[in-house]
């Protein structure tokens, strides 16, 4: 952390211990008797900016530290988006590229992420035929999430649903792929986080 100021060493810190109950920028601000509040926004730019802290950006309290802070760059396994064996998964796989990405696109730990090739347009117009598609491994997944799955003996992209015991999966592009129901080898790879465009 030689690359750090007092000031963000001290925030790092707190942020750290109160990863399960994360503090506001105000309580930050009085905790750690900083000036203002847009002094705690600049040290936790800062933070990010050197690796040492990922944010959501739709929930600034939804955090992770990393005390050894991510490259700037790194490499995410590319996987085919091809059939796979019954009841296999494609992270089993050896990856048939690694794609240099920017880690601060991220908002999750490097480690679990991966990507794999769109195919088809069943989810147009958010996510096209070749384009690159970033996801975090898990596996499960909250209503509404798109998801990276095995069904069957395909790897699909879909949005996921449960109800009781019945899951299905939809596409964007419902008027030419209708919804699936889940009824042979289900497994979820990972969440769709980031989609990069091939055109």
């Amino acid at each position: 952390m030689t690359d750090l100021h007092e000031n963000q060493i001290a925030l790092l810190k707190l942020l750290n211990e109160q990863i399960d109950n994360p503090l506001t920028i105000r309580q930050i601000q009085e905790t750690l008797n900083f000036s203002s509040s847009s002094v705690v926004a600049h040290h936790i730019q800062k933070l990010e900016q050197k690796g040492y802290l990922k944010r959501n950006p739709h929930n600034p309290r939804d955090y992770q530290v990393f005390l050894n802070p991510e490259r700037p760059i790194i490499y995410l396994n590319l996987y085919g988006n091809a059939q796979c064996g019954k009841n296999g998964t494609i992270l089993d796989g050896n990856p048939i590229d690694k794609i240099p990405i920017a880690s601060r696109l991220l908002k999750f730990p490097a480690l679990d992420g991966f990507i794999v090739t769109a195919k088809g347009n069943s989810m147009e117009p958010l996510i096209r035929e070749g384009d690159l598609v970033i996801a975090q491994k898990k596996n499960d997944a909250e209503n509404g999430e798109k998801i990276v799955c095995v069904y069957g003996e395909k790897v699909l992209i879909k949005k996921f649903f449960k109800q009781n015991d019945t899951i299905t999966l939809t596409s964007l592009n419902s008027e030419h792929h209708p919804p699936i129901i889940v009824d042979d080898y289900f497994k979820i790879e990972g969440i769709v986080k980031n989609v990069l465009k091939y055109s």
